[in-house]
């Protein structure tokens, strides 16, 4: 018997060959170019063998799979741009090649003459699904740990071995094209009402199941390779497709504003390939997914989206050295909204938290958040009532800082006042044991400033998290002057248990993630004070592929905030350092016309009481003199907003606030959602090359202002015909080493 180092196959008396997929040293299987080779062999093989009836293919792991390895993706682009440097009228045919071997390799088995079972148990994406609709049956888990999905979108490409062909001939149209275009997750039960699924059972009947529909008689053909077999719904040709079809690819532009080729690239193939036979229907999908592999937005989406997150996730920036921190117990000072949330993330990672507040009534206030935030969860079906409990009994409510003598880390959540953080870090250090580290979630203030008060400033550092806490995904780690390895290696490793993504950032007054943000923002009241329309600038901002318009992120934010931003730095650089016409239109706002945004239910929207939507406040209309519609430019108005972010995100890079590329795109996507297409503020540049970038800033600059003015940094690199992950590889220590 072959033996394999990512399967094992055992057949039983029955002659049932179970093929278990387990991947050593990898906590999830993914497809490599070795995992396809021993699947190729163990089809021919299993084919070979008489004595095998019909195969199931399972999970030696908590989850079926996750789809395909970087190192497969990474191949791709950089066959092809090796192949287009050397070769260019080759490159895409051979690309092409490549691509399709996935697609041939599941029709191997599709057609191979015997049945074939997926049994799925937890995450089976991309890839993995495509296997798993390219078996004769399929069962599933009915734990809630099963996810089934077709995600490849929110990285740019779409399901490409099979996968827009398969859904669209087991599902209706419309579901597959809502379930592909969204990358949605599916529940098992989900998935069976799709037709994805043929069964549904309890995790322990998960094999019997699959090995039971063999013996059932399972026909080793797919419905689409049967005589005579209609598409669901009737394809396209039919009444319910004519009101469909003329819908779909205006529902998509409302939804993406057409900056997503491979979710067109979905449109396309469904619609095509349920006009064709099977087979030329995959050559449809085959050429499409060539096509969408040399778009910059595909190549951009994949770097940052999943290749570069993941290595975020993995700890890319953590010192070397360090020994991994098992953090058991750890303290949150400030029980306000962002502390309970914090304080509830680290429970639901398995930490102890105590909760310090200034009395114990503050403190349980702050534990009641955390119950709302459960009791969410359980509506949802996220928790059970069990679950919930248990990571609310890990939170301790206390107003005595002695409580934390045992803790290996404290995160301060107190108000932005260095007198009171001041206060704070005094206060904890009295108690905190040694090699403990400190970590304040200030936004704005910088770390080395607050270190002072600290006296054991290698101990001290940033972790800056995002409202709402439970949702965004982002963390900002930031290291002041003096914070030592260690301090980043726990914070890191902190970051990692509650299943966040960290970017390590220097120290700077707002950091990376808020100076872009605040950049954002200022540009929204340039135009308002120019007189452009505000449903213009909103919808503008949507359209660059901003995911909420600047106003309405500000009245999110807080307007009084903004005000309050203003203010400090005035306090701390000079007037010089702001526009008064926006100090006067936020003041404005807030202290003559009382509207603070969404908390007081008045901010640049008015906010009703549910179920009614938001809407512009009709008066901000008659602060300025206003433009007509045909009179602004939607197209400037897009480059304004992406121009001013992506400059501010290099300068920081000049400044040395930034020292990882993959950290600018990922923080600029996580953070505030830049326009995800682009794969990052960074990448943003890179992908027009930055001679034209440096040329649309100065003409930007010449029309609005210098702020639009590129930096010397920019102008070097356009004049070199550099890029930024050239400039500042990310990788170039490992390419040293090897």
């Amino acid at each position: 018997m072959t033996t394999y180092k990512n399967f094992t196959v055992a057949t039983d008396a029955d002659g049932i060959a179970l093929v278990t997929w387990d991947m050593p040293g990898k906590s999830m299987n993914v497809f490599t170019e070795e995992v396809m080779e021993e699947l190729n062999a163990i089809v021919d093989a299993t084919v070979a063998d008489s004595a095998v009836k019909g195969v199931v293919i399972t999970s030696g792991k908590s989850s079926f799979s996750g789809g395909a390895d970087l190192s497969m993706i990474k191949s791709m682009f950089t066959l092809y741009q090796t192949e287009k440097a050397a070769n260019p009228d080759t490159a895409a045919q051979k690309l092409f090649d490549l691509v399709g071997r996935m697609t041939g390799l599941f029709r191997k088995l599709e057609t191979c003459g015997k049945p074939w079972v997926s049994a799925i148990n937890g995450t089976c994406m991309g890839g993995a699904l495509e296997m798993s609709l390219a078996c004769h049956g399929r069962v599933a888990s009915n734990a809630k740990s099963v996810k089934i999905a077709l995600p490849e979108v929110k990285v740019g490409i779409f399901p490409g071995a099979g996968g827009t062909q398969r859904v669209a001939r087991l599902a209706d149209a419309q579901s597959a094209l809502q379930m592909m275009t969204t990358g949605q997750s599916l529940t098992a039960s989900r998935a069976k009402a799709m037709n994805l699924v043929h069964q549904v059972v309890e995790p322990d009947q998960l094999i019997p199941a699959a090995k039971q529909m063999i013996k059932d008689g399972l026909k080793p053909v797919a419905p689409w390779d049967e005589k005579g077999f209609k598409v669901p719904g009737g394809g396209i040709w039919t009444p319910a497709s004519a009101q469909l079809w003329p819908a779909a690819p205006a529902i998509l532009r409302r939804e993406t504003a057409g900056n997503y080729p491979g979710a067109l690239a979905i449109l396309k193939c469904v619609y095509e390939g349920l006009q064709v036979p099977f087979d030329t229907a995959l050559k449809i999908e085959q050429r499409y997914f060539t096509q969408v592999l040399q778009t910059t937005e595909a190549f951009s989406m994949i770097r940052s989206l999943f290749i570069s997150m993941q290595e975020l996730g993995k700890g890319a920036r953590r010192p070397a050295g360090q020994p991994k921190t098992e953090l058991k117990k750890i303290g949150v000072v400030g029980a306000g909204f962002m502390g309970a949330s914090i304080a509830y993330v680290s429970a639901a990672a398995g930490l102890e938290v105590t909760l310090i507040d200034r009395d114990i009534d503050a403190a349980s206030k702050g534990k009641a958040t955390g119950e709302g935030l459960a009791k969410d969860s359980v509506g949802k079906g996220r928790l059970t009532q069990d679950e919930a409990a248990a990571i609310l009994a890990r939170i301790t409510p206390s107003a005595d800082y002695a409580d934390l003598r045992d803790a290996g880390l404290v995160i301060e959540a107190v108000f932005e006042d260095r007198d009171v953080k001041k206060a704070v870090i005094e206060a904890v250090e009295e108690v905190l044991p040694e090699g403990a580290i400190f970590a304040s979630n200030t936004s704005t203030l910088p770390i080395t400033g607050l270190a002072k008060s600290s006296k054991r400033p290698a101990d001290f550092i940033g972790i800056h998290f995002f409202s709402p806490v439970e949702k965004m995904m982002l963390t900002e780690v930031i290291l002041g002057k003096e914070t030592g390895d260690k301090a980043l290696a726990v914070a890191l490793d902190y970051v990692a248990a509650i299943k966040k993504t960290p970017i390590v950032v220097n120290d700077t007054r707002g950091f990376f993630v808020n100076r872009c943000v605040l950049r954002y923002m200022a540009e929204s009241y340039d135009m308002l004070i120019e007189g452009v329309p505000p449903v213009m600038i909103e919808n503008a901002a949507k359209m660059a592929g901003m995911p909420v318009g600047p106003l309405a992120l500000n009245d999110e934010v807080a307007i009084d905030l903004s005000l309050k931003i203003l203010k400090a730095t005035v306090a701390d650089l000079g007037p010089t350092a702001i526009d008064p016409h926006h100090m006067q239109l936020v003041a404005r706002m807030v202290e003559k016309e009382g509207r603070f945004g969404r908390k007081n239910t008045k901010g640049f929207y008015d906010y009703p009481p549910k179920p009614a939507k938001k809407t512009l406040w009709p008066e901000l209309k008659t602060f300025y003199p206003q433009k007509k519609a045909d009179e602004v430019d939607i197209e400037l108005l897009k480059q304004r907003f992406l121009v001013t972010i992506a400059l501010e995100a290099a300068r920081t890079v000049e400044e040395g606030i930034v020292t990882d590329p993959r950290e600018a795109d990922v923080g600029s996507i996580l953070g505030f959602g830049f326009a995800p297409y682009t794969g990052g503020a960074l990448s943003y540049i890179d992908g027009m090359g930055a001679k034209a970038f440096v040329e649309l800033a100065e003409k930007l600059a010449a029309s609005y202002g210098p702020h639009f003015k590129p930096t010397p940094l920019l102008k070097d690199m356009a004049a070199k015909g550099e890029t930024f992950y050239g400039r500042f590889d990310p990788y170039r220590g490992e390419k040293e080493a090897a």
